[in-house]
């Protein structure tokens, strides 16, 4: 997915307009602000990757269909990911004697080096961040905070921190793909 910086004026206006909207039309469909917030950013996201979203001919429409598409994809992955755990619980002794530490063992040392790796990586990238977004970034997925715990926390508005972790966003999906080249 590559990034249209040409697209950024389009964007931040749509997210100016629409991002209170969209995240309450979500919320409604998910049942969780957290997971809202998540998928929105992502629909604007999706934006930066077209070639040229002013010519869409209804931008609004356009984003809240991506973000529905995104929030249904969410919700299966959700239930498969439910099932999952419902079949691997149903494999596991009752007697509590199994720590949840047992389920990590199952994964292949490959995977859990190549993770611990990647995410030392997004942690020393997370230093070329100026303050504010670095600081968003990890409230939010290192800390767990909701964009609206992270603004009070932070003395700013709750769309401010969408943009900081937007930010944050692009700036480590950049390091990765630079990474990876």
């Amino acid at each position: 997915m590559s990034m249209n910086y040409n697209n950024k004026e389009f964007v931040e206006n749509l997210i100016n307009l629409h991002s209170t909207t969209l995240v309450r039309f979500l919320a409604r469909r998910m049942n969780s602000r957290e997971d809202a917030e998540d998928i929105a950013q992502a629909a604007f996201i999706r934006l930066y990757t077209l070639d040229d979203p002013s010519k869409l001919s209804n931008a609004k429409a356009f984003l809240f269909q991506v973000a529905a598409n995104m929030s249904i994809d969410q919700l299966r992955r959700k239930v498969l990911h439910q099932n999952y755990l419902e079949r691997e619980g149903a494999k596991a002794p009752n007697d509590g004697s199994t720590p949840v530490s047992a389920m990590v063992e199952n994964i292949p040392l490959e995977r859990e080096v190549e993770a611990r790796q990647t995410l030392q990586f997004i942690y020393a990238s997370l230093e070329g961040l100026p303050q504010n977004p670095r600081q968003a970034f990890i409230l939010n997925r290192a800390k767990g905070l909701t964009y609206g715990e992270i603004a009070k926390q932070m003395g700013v508005s709750v769309s401010s921190v969408e943009k900081y972790i937007l930010e944050a966003l692009k700036y480590l999906r950049s390091a990765l793909a630079d990474a990876d080249q």
